[in-house]
């Protein structure tokens, strides 16, 4: 069976290629140099805003981090912004309030029609911190940060000439469905993205996460901050994209050393959260759903190529015998690449052999979310949002 043999090896060179890319897309993420210092006497004043929607099981330990960074004092304040919570999330901030002068309590009003929950809260604590305030960061209330982080950050954003810096943390993973499906989702971004083009110095591309933006004031304000970007789902990525747009420069850095998170904690809160932004984020629902299906058959092909071709050979064929060994050693090697992301990620090695499930539930999540795009709606934390209309060049 001469089409096996031909099959195998274009498996064989697919896969390399894709584990290529990863290796190298890793190689382009700086990171964040724990190095940096910043001199009291000239650190910048700065304004940490924390946008909170029902984050009671989180906004203690995020605000206990924050409050304990090593920045000069009389150079930074906290304001957390409450955008409609319904638990306790207002109450504990409150409590942290009276203990000291650097955090503040911000409750935001009746969200406006067309606008998010996040970019209200962003862009109503952006417009009410003091004049002197030359950098703004913006970070979700599920981070916990190092004492370090802002002074690295905030130097390392000086020195690099930045307008916005974004920072990756490093992801606590507890739950089987936290385990099993984020070590892919980052294995798939490393297939996919180019990290390269969306460098400060090259092409146009950008990518950003908006769990940590640290963004210099002024270029905020002259591109309309989040109010320009006020109904999109992915706010993150839509910013990056005005910012670098303009002219700013733009960089995405591996934090991992100085930040962390644990966005989801099971099923309930990972799907609605993954499929709320994954057709934005894989460009539209064209290539959502030619990503959710290629993703599913290279994921199974790791299963089922090597058993056609060894059940072919058993049967006689010598093309066979010899396809069985690129499949074989491409499946080894997406086996092996799984594995070590498990590794890396500090959960145990045998998740990494559950990627074929991880990916098929994946492309279903993918799916979930070109449906609720095409409805036009998307639920998240109890509120429904219309979605903008495509713009010209998106689907």
């Amino acid at each position: 069976m001469p089409w096996l043999l031909a099959l195998s090896v274009g498996w064989l060179a697919g896969v390399a290629l894709l584990i290529l890319r990863a290796v190298l897309q890793r190689n382009h993420l700086g990171r964040l140099d724990v190095s940096d210092r910043i001199d009291p006497a000239s650190a910048p004043p700065l304004a940490v805003i924390v946008p909170a929607r029902d984050e009671a099981a989180n906004i203690g330990s995020c605000l206990r981090s924050l409050l304990a960074q090593h920045y000069p004092p009389d150079r930074v304040t906290v304001w957390v912004v409450d955008d409609g919570s319904r638990d306790g999330t207002p109450d504990i901030v409150q409590r942290m309030a009276r203990t000291g002068k650097r955090l503040e309590l911000m409750k935001s009003p009746t969200l406006p029609q067309g606008w998010t929950g996040k970019s209200h809260a962003c862009w109503l604590a952006a417009r009410s911190v003091p004049g002197d305030v030359q950098w703004l960061c913006f970070i979700d209330a599920d981070m916990r940060t190092e004492p370090r982080l802002l002074a690295t950050a905030v130097s390392c954003a000086i020195r690099d000439n930045l307008s916005l810096l974004s920072l990756a943390p490093r992801h606590e993973l507890k739950t089987f469905a936290e385990r099993l499906m984020i070590p892919c989702g980052l294995c798939f971004l490393g297939f996919r993205q180019d990290l390269r083009g969306a460098l400060p110095e090259y092409g146009d591309g950008v990518i950003a996460t908006g769990q940590f933006f640290l963004a210099r004031r002024d270029a905020y304000e002259a591109l309309g901050g989040h109010a320009a970007v006020c109904s999109e789902i992915c706010e993150d990525l839509e910013l990056a994209r005005l910012f670098k747009s303009r002219g700013a420069r733009v960089c995405l850095k591996d934090a991992s050393d100085l930040l962390s998170t644990r966005m989801y904690t099971g099923w309930s809160t990972l799907w609605p959260g993954f499929a709320k932004n994954l057709t934005e984020l894989l460009g539209g629902p064209g290539q959502a759903i030619g990503a959710a299906l290629a993703s599913v058959v290279l994921a199974w092909a790791a299963v089922f190529l090597p058993v056609l071709d060894g059940a072919a050979c058993r049967a006689g064929s010598t093309s066979a015998c010899v396809a069985l060994v690129p499949a074989l050693m491409a499946s080894a090697a997406m086996l092996a690449l799984h594995i070590a992301c498990a590794v890396h990620l500090g959960i145990p090695f045998w998740y990494g052999c559950l990627f074929p499930f991880a990916y098929t539930i994946g492309s279903v999540m993918a799916l979930d979310s070109v449906r609720w795009r095409l409805r036009g709606r998307v639920n998240w934390k109890g509120r429904q949002y219309l979605r903008p209309r495509a713009r010209p060049g998106r689907l």
